[in-house]
């Protein structure tokens, strides 16, 4: 039986998630693919050049089919356009956000067949290999592992870059509704939780919120023995009646993220501090004895290589338990997308490289990575980490290898089915008011979705 498809939503969704290949988008490409018992073809034509590939496969079922299917047609549109547009990809003909979940997929052999079969370079490979050692103490795929995510969506004002679910708190009209409902739908997910790995409250900046509201949200999560996170984000919110509350309800982790230590950056991306505040603030943080970790982005508007070298060089001089690198996305939905059509790969490459370099030179281990659609260069966000200070957080979501029990507007629920390798999810509304409105038969579904047997 020969079954026989045309591609061309793949070329379409490969070309427009990496955004990698300069000029590709202006190219005429037609992708056809077929089928016949284990061979799989795939003819790709552009411009006046034809390539043709066929790959014999095995699998166990349709799912599995499919995948295989869609990765390869993948692999046989990324090397026709490398050699018609004469550029290869450090990433190669990977466009999935979570590398190290591929790799733990294909086995004990999987840097030959991340090499061989999606022509991933040497030093992401490499990347990739520290990833999965530094998780070890970690890791662990097991029936009953969860984590709790609380969305937060609310920040002080909306940065240059971000295309979050993240409404400005001063103009938010139903703020007391939304903790109302937030706080209901965290008591009503808690009997659901079996064994708590890790409890993650994020945004938006959840310390944006006034402090009776926040101590709200905290009191409803409960005093839990596991790692506890709050993104504290924005300096200009926190203070230290902020952090002794955090202290009080078990907080054992906070994000405070400077993304550059250069005022004239800050200004420029609608930040409402200095990097003095910066400064100021982790000080204060490190008094009481909270985890931080920094993030910074690699390319903001108007950064040189000397000005982000500048920040990656002070985030290790204050030796933070965790540092995250971002490679700047043009996301849908950000200020920045409108009004810029292309980012200098080359230049933040290079910061990237420098990142990698400086930080795994000064005691700091690569733990998790994702990828994004429209990020430069075809790069990547990586996480990390002094020795044994890995968020647990962060890698279970990011290697999706626990249930993650979300609460909030915006936020996705995901159910591990563990004999499946597969996973579920349920996703609240995005719109405050939809959720607020909706939220008892939120609490119902997700009962339902999480109670009843796959």
């Amino acid at each position: 039986m020969i079954i026989e498809t045309n591609l061309q939503w793949m070329q379409a969704e490969f070309i427009e998630a990496s955004g990698f290949f300069n000029g590709a988008e202006d190219l005429s490409v037609e992708h056809f693919h077929s089928q016949e018992g284990d061979l799989l073809k795939d003819d790709v034509k552009i411009g006046d050049k034809a390539y043709s590939y066929s790959k014999k496969v095995v699998w166990g079922n349709e799912l599995e089919n499919k995948r295989l299917i869609k990765r390869y047609a993948k692999l046989a549109l990324y090397k026709s356009l490398c050699d018609y547009l004469g550029q290869n990809l450090v990433w190669g003909a990977l466009t999935g956000i979570r590398p190290v979940k591929y790799a733990y997929s294909l086995g004990e052999n999987w840097r030959q067949k991340m090499a061989e079969e999606m022509l991933v370079s040497e030093s992401k490979l490499d990347i990739v290999s520290r990833i999965m050692q530094e998780q070890k103490p970690v890791y662990e795929r097991k029936e009953g592992n969860c984590d709790l995510f609380v969305s937060i969506p609310f920040c002080p004002t909306r940065c240059l870059y971000c295309s979050f679910l993240s409404n400005e708190i001063g103009k938010e009209k139903q703020l007391d509704g939304y903790i109302d409902s937030l706080v209901k739908e965290i008591e009503s997910a808690k009997p659901l939780i079996k064994n708590l790995r890790s409890v993650y409250v994020g945004g938006g900046t959840p310390v944006s919120l006034p402090l009776p509201m926040l101590e709200r949200v905290l009191k409803a999560i409960g005093k839990v023995d596991c790692e506890y996170t709050v993104e504290a984000g924005r300096p200009d919110c926190i203070e230290r009646e902020t952090l002794q509350l955090l202290k009080d309800y078990g907080v054992t982790r906070i994000c405070l993220n400077p993304q550059t230590f250069n005022d004239k950056t800050l200004k420029v991306i609608g930040r409402r501090h200095t990097a003095q505040d910066i400064l100021d603030k982790y000080e204060l943080a490190k008094e009481f004895g909270f985890s931080v970790n920094m993030d910074l982005i690699a390319g903001l508007t108007g950064e040189s290589f000397e000005d982000f070298k500048y920040s990656v060089d002070k985030a290790i001089e204050l030796s933070p338990d965790n540092i995250t690198v971002h490679t700047l996305s043009l996301k849908r939905g950000s200020k920045l997308k409108e009004s810029t059509k292309k980012l200098p790969e080359g230049e933040i490459a290079k910061m990237i490289d420098y990142s990698v370099y400086k930080l795994i030179n000064s005691g700091f281990n690569p733990y998790y990575l994702y990828r994004q659609k429209y990020m430069a260069g075809n790069l990547e966000n990586t996480g990390y980490t002094k020795s044994g200070k890995s968020c647990v957080y962060n890698i279970d979501v990011m290697e999706e290898i626990t249930d993650n029990l979300a609460c909030g507007a915006n936020a996705v629920t995901k159910k591990l089915i563990l004999a499946e390798d597969r996973i579920e999810r349920y996703g609240a509304p995005k719109d405050i008011a939809t959720y607020i409105a909706k939220v008892d038969k939120i609490i119902e579904e997700k009962n339902k979705f999480f109670l009843e047997k796959p």
